[in-house]
């Protein structure tokens, strides 16, 4: 089978849909589920080699989520290495990481608004991490952490700025670098209990004077900018939400009625959508996973709440859909659909 799309669509119909209660139940990801996506070519996608990017994610999180969603972290540490413009990075870690021999989680807390949860400060060699990062993925299935801080400008530190020529204010700045993912001294976790994708082995990582070696550092950016930078992400969160909805659709089959046209609709505009406009769209795709997993529930009755039933699970994940990855603008936009 060459087609990816139709190879993702019978790895989550014939291996990940069967086993995700079992996952949801028992909170662990088979080691065989990443080692299939490896092994199909899915963790080089970042890297251009898969097509349709948006449509593999959302038949696999119809799948697993759990799998899917610590499967997808991966992705910013391979675009990273493969955009940094440094050689050494990319002939030392590209190739592993996209054939899934070396597995990436992220730890972008640092990066929300208001005062960073990470800092970065230069020493020789490199930088040191010191404060928390939350809502890391992937703990203990990955080698390395794709992770962010933030660098406090330095004393009489001003940057000249384009448009007069003159001394602008000091600017902090953003890190990003390769942190193993190994706890010790400097470096230790907290594992958080999830009411769903709880098999994703989320953590909060404490960074307690950690080294981080300058050849490990993938990208330095104007904090200032990562905003422009972070929406762009918005389309591909939006494809856990179509396919968990797309499952229930399934699920559903003729009872469904009209949510088959809306789903249809909401990928439609999650693709044509204008980076302003991409957090309505991710909203309206979270709104309708939710809708589609509690008509699932109405129409199967009293067994949906059962633990062996997939309603119940499909509609715990769109609940943490409805959070995951927000953002204010998301959120304002998911208000107001939800309080129609």
């Amino acid at each position: 089978m060459t087609d990816p799309l139709e190879k993702a669509r019978q790895i989550a119909d014939d291996v990940l849909f069967p086993a995700a209660l079992e996952v949801d139940a028992t909170g662990v990801i088979p080691a065989a589920h990443l080692d299939l996506l490896a092994g199909a070519g899915f963790y080089g996608m970042a890297a251009g080699q898969v097509a349709d990017p948006p449509r593999i994610v959302e038949w696999l999180a119809g799948g697993c989520l759990a799998t899917t969603f610590v499967w997808m972290q991966h992705h910013g540490a391979v675009r990273a290495v493969a955009d940094s413009g440094r050689p050494d990075l990319v002939e030392q870690w590209l190739g592993p990481l996209c054939r899934g021999e070396r597995r990436a989680g992220v730890a972008l807390g640092a990066l929300r608004p208001g005062p960073p949860s990470v800092r970065a400060t230069p020493v020789d060699g490199g930088y040191r991490l010191d404060g928390i990062s939350p809502w890391v993925t992937g703990w203990g299935m990955t080698d390395v952490l794709h992770t962010a801080a933030r660098e406090a400008p330095r004393t009489g530190d001003a940057r000249v700025t384009p448009r007069t020529g003159g001394a602008g204010p000091a600017v902090e700045t953003a890190i990003w670098a390769l942190v193993d993912a190994v706890p010790g001294a400097t470096l230790s976790v907290r594992p958080l209990d999830l009411v769903a994708v709880n098999a994703s082995a989320t953590v909060e990582v404490t960074f307690d004077g950690h080294f981080v070696p300058a050849e490990r550092v993938t990208a330095t950016l104007p904090y200032a900018r990562w905003g422009a930078r972070d929406a762009a992400g918005l389309r591909m969160n939006g494809s856990f939400a179509l396919g968990v909805a797309g499952r229930a659709i399934r699920l559903l089959g003729e009872r469904a009625l009209a949510l088959p046209a809306e789903l249809d609709a909401c990928r439609a505009t999650l693709d044509a959508a204008a980076p302003d406009d991409l957090p309505a769209a991710r909203a309206a795709a979270s709104e309708l996973a939710m809708r589609a997993a509690t008509t699932l529930t109405v129409a199967e009755g009293a067994r949906s709440v059962l633990r062996g039933h997939h309603a119940q699970r499909l509609v715990r994940e769109a609940m943490f859909l409805l959070v995951f990855g927000s953002r204010p603008l998301v959120k304002s936009a998911l208000l107001t659909l939800v309080s129609r």
